[in-house]
């Protein structure tokens, strides 16, 4: 008789138990029921990438382009002739004629790109990014490659050829800057800037998520 009734006891004790285990499951169970079938929004795709808000997006876009601080768009490559002469005591004359290859670079100062000249369309999954103005850089001489022919009498003296040269080298700098301003130049340096600028925001949307927004670069 005692060994039945310790039997039922053990009986008892274990279908408590079975009865406590289940409940988390259940729980659980109801829980997933009565919740609403819908995707948790910018969060959880159903394929299972990770996704964030656009605009998280393109926030940290405009400040990793900040903190480039410039980029060099293009890059234009050319060739100076110039003249530099000189008169002394009205009679002798001296000169020197100056053909130096030189580069300048067309860059976009991305300090001054804020969140202000970012603009997202949500509705038509556009984004338009007003880029500041293109600034070249210093001319950059290949003296290495250039060519002085000095011409006059006085051009026999050190002083008078590296004062020429001086004179040559400005101008050439001037004349440098001149071919990279031409219209032709700035609209290959335009169009370099945005296409690259239009990268550089679209490839972080598709990585987290966003393929189908455009983005669109102007000056």
């Amino acid at each position: 008789m005692t060994n039945v009734t310790e039997i039922g006891e053990q009986d008892k004790r274990m279908a408590r138990s079975l009865i406590v285990a289940s409940l988390p499951l259940a729980t659980f169970g109801l829980g997933y029921w009565i919740a609403p079938k819908v995707q948790v929004v910018h969060e959880v795709q159903e394929d299972g990438f990770f996704q964030v808000k656009e605009s998280e997006v393109l926030s940290a876009t405009v400040e990793s382009l900040r903190a480039e601080n410039k980029m060099v768009v293009w890059s234009y490559q050319g060739t100076a002739k110039v003249r530099a002469k000189d008169t002394d005591w009205w009679i002798f004359e001296s000169e020197q004629v100056l053909i130096v290859p030189a580069s300048v670079d067309y860059r976009l100062n991305l300090a001054d790109l804020t969140l202000a000249d970012v603009d997202y369309d949500e509705k038509a999954k556009l984004v338009r990014v007003k880029l500041p103005k293109l600034r070249l850089s210093d001319v950059a001489f290949a003296p290495e490659r250039a060519t002085a022919i000095n011409g006059g009498i006085l051009t026999m003296n050190d002083d008078k050829v590296q004062a020429l040269n001086k004179r040559a080298y400005a101008t050439a700098r001037k004349a440098i800057t001149a071919q990279a301003q031409q219209r032709a130049m700035l609209d290959v340096a335009k169009r370099n800037a945005c296409e690259n600028v239009q990268e550089y925001f679209e490839i972080p949307l598709r990585i987290t998520g966003h393929p189908d927004v455009k983005v669109v670069a102007a000056f």
